[in-house]
């Protein structure tokens, strides 16, 4: 198979109004698919989240991840994606999280370690645009010299590439360290400004306004790859707001690894 460049597609950009977490995760199992049947061209989506989340990646142990009781207490909602990788703690406003779907071709041959580091750097060049000396961190982090910046995901299915960032433009630590189990039991013996400077803000670094650094990042795609800007397709919603409901909301999904 002939690999393919970011150029031979034309890419759209999709950059709707908040939406609940289920249907996010949606989303992205529908255009994945969409894509792969050239359905729709290879597109760039930026998540706006209408609520709080923790998304847990596909494989990894539901308890073993969350703490229940405290996701409960903080009205955050737990959610499983279609990708592997680690848990995402999400804040609306404090996050920023973008997706690629594009054709198989654009990583043919690559392994997954090469595809997270060819995925990711129009991003780090957008960050190095905002004045962050940002860099891969193999397997699939975006890291600084003040912390991490970011986590990715990603997966192969049906002749497609899925790869999807969550990036910390600020963050509540001592929250996230009450849901998230992992974190706490990484940084039991620091205190939770520790925690902070682990997964760095954007905001810290930058000083930008979220929308602001959004903005940066679509306008350096566009000028690497180039981008035009699109919509989601009524079917395609359609597509998403059953699977949420039959599937993405469902405790049997959530919870397929105890």
């Amino acid at each position: 198979m002939n690999r393919s460049d970011w150029r031979d597609y034309p890419w759209r950009l999709v950059h709707a109004a908040p939406q609940p977490p289920a249907l996010h995760m949606a989303l992205d199992e529908v255009l994945t698919e969409e894509v792969a049947a050239r359905r729709r061209p290879p597109t760039l989506r930026v998540w706006e989240w209408s609520s709080p989340c923790v998304v847990i990646g596909r494989f990894q142990s539901l308890r073993n991840e969350v703490d229940a009781d405290a996701a409960r207490r903080h009205g955050i909602e737990v959610v499983r994606r279609i990708s592997g990788g680690g848990a995402m703690f999400v804040e609306p406003g404090n996050t920023i999280t973008y997706s690629l779907y594009a054709p198989e071709t654009l990583v043919s041959g690559m392994g997954f370690q090469e595809a997270y580091e060819f995925m990711d750097a129009w991003v780090i060049h957008a960050l190095h645009g905002l004045g962050i000396d940002a860099w891969y961190q193999p397997l699939n982090d975006i890291a600084s010299p003040a912390g991490k910046i970011a986590g990715a995901a990603q997966t192969r299915r049906s002749g497609a590439v899925l790869h999807h960032v969550t990036m910390a433009y600020d963050i509540d630590a001592g929250k996230m360290l009450e849901v998230l189990r992992i974190g706490r039991e990484k940084l039991s013996d620091k205190a939770t400004a520790s925690a902070a400077k682990r997964v760095d803000p954007l905001r810290s670094q930058t000083g930008l306004a979220r929308a602001d650094i959004i903005e940066r990042m679509i306008a350096t795609f566009r000028d690497l790859h180039g981008l035009a800007t699109g919509k989601l397709e009524p079917r395609e919603l359609e597509l998403a707001a059953n699977l949420a409901a039959s599937k993405f909301s469902r405790t049997a999904w959530t919870s397929i690894v105890p």
